[in-house]
């Protein structure tokens, strides 16, 4: 079930004004109740499925990703975003960029998407995880292998010591690997404590990226090494 509550929708639901609706949102996230969205908020008390608790962790950090991350696609982009927790948090900001088509393997991404009249949307085809709230398989990758994009958005679940992109499943590392040949342009979004996080599989280097949206957070040294890979652009929060 999708947690996620627009501005509109409350408003709408309790008849008041959206400025009404923001500022009691102000109030709840004070007092640990929600999680703020770009858009509206999460009920912590509906986080219950694995995507929504991925979505919850360092939410802050993935919100300012999100946000930079949106001044890399322009009106007229054909983008790709998967189906990554950090992913997630630049859909919001895409509504103001102007007509965009968006190919998406995650059903979160498409709801939230699904509110601006300028963004044509595409749901990749394949087999549903319902606790992720993805569509994945083999089917997906033959259909990725006849498309492009301007601009390819992938997450991950750990960057080791090497520059290794990894993630804990391999048919998720599989299908990104495809995701990842398909764009003009690849840009990662990972939080800086995917740093020396657990994953299992590589499905890329940071080498095969055009940037890196992270968060201050990294050793000096870290950074360095990695900014010999890539185009590593650290935002705050």
């Amino acid at each position: 079930m999708q947690s996620e509550l627009s501005v509109e929708e409350l408003a709408q639901k309790f008849a008041v004004s959206d400025l009404t609706i923001r500022r009691d949102l102000d109030q709840l996230e004070a007092e640990n109740a929600i999680l703020r969205t770009h858009g509206g908020c999460i009920l912590k008390t509906t986080i219950g499925s694995s995507y929504q608790q991925r979505v919850a962790i360092n939410f802050e950090l993935k919100q300012a990703i999100g946000r930079a991350a949106a001044t890399e696609v322009k009106a007229g982009d054909l983008i790709l975003l998967n189906d990554g927790s950090t992913p997630f948090h630049l859909a919001p900001h895409l509504g103001q960029v102007g007509k965009l088509d968006v190919y998406t393997s995650s059903l979160a991404v498409l709801s939230v998407l699904s509110r601006f009249p300028a963004v044509r949307l595409y749901i990749l085809g394949g087999e549903y995880n319902p606790q992720m709230q993805f569509i994945g398989g083999s089917m997906m990758e033959q259909t990725l292998e006849g498309l492009a994009f301007d601009t390819v958005f992938l997450g991950t679940d750990a960057v080791d010591a090497e520059g290794n992109c990894l993630v804990s499943d391999p048919d998720v590392a599989r299908l990104t690997e495809v995701m990842l040949r398909r764009g003009t342009r690849c840009v990662l979004l990972a939080d800086h404590t995917k740093v020396g996080a657990r994953g299992h599989f590589v499905y890329a280097r940071l080498a095969d990226f055009d940037a890196w949206y992270t968060t201050a957070g990294m050793y000096p040294i870290q950074l360095r090494r990695f900014s010999q890979e890539t185009n590593v652009k650290c935002v705050t929060p």
